[in-house]
């Protein structure tokens, strides 16, 4: 066997392969400037619905709590001042034992109240319902734990409203969030879910569980992930939505259509990616029946939420993320090429497989073969620089190109000097940080294919 013939042909194929991740990233790009443009003009003040109109659907607010004794109160208070005409909040104590059902009977003044049993996705059992004396529309319930799927399943079996919203409790809300959120519910009546950006809160000003004044973080962690979240969500998602092939709405903040959720059986209990597989379900049973559907993806508004700061937390968020991915993908392998798949399964879904899912191993192993056949002779100097340059210039490209479209789209950064460290972040990041999630993301894999890993059992995932 001729090796340098083999090493010629594994060198062609790495640079194939981040060649074609940079067209289909472009394409997506293209795609998100195209959509920006069309949301912002559909958000214009005379058409966005305004408070008290008579026009917006009733929504039950659900957040799933987990030992959440100090932050749930806090974040339960700030949803009960959002602008919306009518709305619930249900809060779904999981189990707790850390004083959280105590704190939220204390500080609403909860009364216990015989609630109705509509069970339609089962769950653990509800031990009670509270109900606030001061706040009329808010609703606590009290279950054994099941963790957060199981938390926001029995939410969704206690909703009143025919739209139910997500909320994790260390999500910030904008005031006009669920005025936003359920614009595409409106415009469309096929609409059955909605997600959003969700942004680091870290270094903002945060003020009775709003952002009032937006900054970036002091530490190099959260930095590194507001370039992340913003190339994640500006075009890895929003690119998407024209085609209707949204492939996530984050668990932090998202809006539903309980007969939907209701019809596809609610968040799987035994997945740590269940807001991941809970999307790609309603694809493929909706593509798959050949029912009319949008799931939509809104740049505005903005969900925050503090980062993970420290190494150990990032790497477990990352490789939980992992997992999910690859259970998601897997549960819902059908819809890959399905003749009714649309662009859900001709082009979504190959891309989650081939660029997110075996992205860590193709990378890496890239990344190695060339260095090391470099270093020995059988990798050329042409071959291994055109690499190199290929990866790095294609990692700037997509960061830049998200700093833009939120500078169109939001233009959230506007203090002195906050663009110029994102534009640092965006190079700096890809020479060391994005290799160590690729490597946290390459054992998350190695996890989900060896079942190495139980899932956890508790509503904070």
């Amino acid at each position: 066997m001729n090796w340098q013939v083999v090493a010629d042909a594994a060198a062609w194929f790495y640079l194939a392969y981040f060649a074609v991740l940079g067209v289909g990233s472009f394409l997506l790009h293209a795609c998100s400037l195209l959509e920006v443009p069309r949301q912002l003009e559909a958000g214009l003040p005379e058409l966005l619905p305004r408070p008290h109109s008579g026009y917006e659907p009733p929504v039950s607010v659900i957040v799933p709590a987990y030992a959440e004794t100090t932050r749930v109160t806090a974040s339960v208070h700030a949803l009960l001042r959002l602008e919306y005409p009518e709305f619930e909040v249900i809060v779904v104590n999981d189990g707790s034992s850390a004083g959280t059902l105590e704190a939220l009977i204390r500080e609403f003044s909860l009364v216990r109240f015989p609630g109705a049993d509509r069970r339609q996705i089962e769950t653990r059992h509800v031990h009670g319902v509270y109900r606030s004396s001061n706040y009329p529309n808010l609703r606590v319930l009290d279950k054994d734990g099941g963790g957060k799927a199981d938390a926001s399943n029995a939410g969704i079996n206690a909703a009143r409203y025919p739209l139910v919203c997500i909320v994790e409790p260390d999500s910030i809300l904008e005031r006009s969030s669920l005025r936003r959120a359920v614009m595409p519910f409106l415009s469309e009546r096929n609409t059955i879910a909605a997600g959003s950006c969700v942004r680091v809160a870290d270094g903002c000003d945060v003020r009775n569980g709003f952002v009032e004044g937006v900054g970036l973080p002091r530490k190099i962690l959260p930095m590194a992930q507001v370039v992340e979240y913003l190339r994640s969500f500006l075009f890895g998602r929003l690119g998407w939505a024209p085609m209707n092939s949204v492939p996530i709405v984050s668990g932090a903040f998202g809006v539903f259509r309980k007969e939907s959720l209701v019809a596809a059986g609610g968040y799987r209990q035994d997945t740590p990616g269940e807001d991941t597989e809970l999307v790609m379900r309603l694809h493929r049973l909706n593509r798959l029946s050949g029912r009319p559907y949008r799931i939509a993806f809104l740049v505005s508004p903005v969900c925050w939420k503090a980062a993970p700061a420290s190494p150990g937390v990032l790497r477990d968020q990352r490789m939980r993320w992992q997992r999910g991915l690859g259970e998601t993908l897997v549960r819902n392998r059908e819809l890959l090429f399905h003749r009714r798949g649309g662009a859900a399964g001709w082009l979504m879904f190959p891309f989650m497989v081939m660029f997110e899912l075996l992205g860590p191993v193709i990378e890496l192993s890239g990344y190695l073969f060339m260095i090391v056949g470099f270093a020995l002779g059988f990798v050329s100097a042409a071959a291994f620089w055109s690499f190199l340059l290929l990866v790095v210039s294609l990692g700037m490209l997509l960061s830049i190109s998200a700093l833009l479209l939120e500078e169109i789209s939001c233009h959230n950064y506007r203090r002195p000097g906050n663009l110029f460290a994102l534009v640092t972040m965006a190079i700096v990041e890809n020479f060391g940080y994005h290799q160590l999630v690729l490597w946290w993301r390459l054992q998350g894999l190695f996890q989900w294919a060896t079942r190495r890993r139980p899932v956890s059992g508790t509503a904070n995932g």
